[in-house]
């Protein structure tokens, strides 16, 4: 008898052990979903500063970029070329500009659709774009 109290008492003391070894468990996983939820918000609350930080910059460039361009169209009239061709010129150089961020998005883009990846799919897999 002295021996099915001592196996009574080991089964007792294992589920004291399980049940105390669930809550630490369970006490550290709750913890570390809230330090997870409240660094999410803070990475969140950081992403809006510096987007907001970034249209601020992005609009000060804007207005020096304006201001140099009508630098240069002061310069050039008072040079003597006619301001309409100063203008002309202006926009030819800014449409070229444009034309050349063109085809860098377009190079670029192709990355976007992972080549390494899908050439090392099987022929039988492959798409055409």
């Amino acid at each position: 008898m002295a021996a099915a109290n001592d196996d009574a008492n080991a089964n007792q003391d294992v589920l004291v052990l399980a049940q105390q070894v669930w809550q630490s468990v369970h006490g550290l996983a709750y913890a570390q979903l809230q330090l997870a939820a409240l660094e999410t918000q803070r990475a969140g609350l950081s992403l809006i500063a510096m987007l907001v930080a970034s249209v601020f910059a992005i609009l000060m460039l804007l207005g020096a970029y304006l201001g140099l361009q009508a630098a240069f169209v002061l310069t050039l009239v008072e040079q003597g070329l006619p301001a309409s061709k100063v203008m002309l010129l202006l926009v030819a150089a800014n449409l070229l500009a444009v034309l050349l961020c063109c085809r860098i998005v377009r190079h670029y883009s192709r990355y976007l659709r992972f080549p390494a990846l899908l050439g090392q799919r099987p022929a039988h897999q492959k798409t055409t774009p």
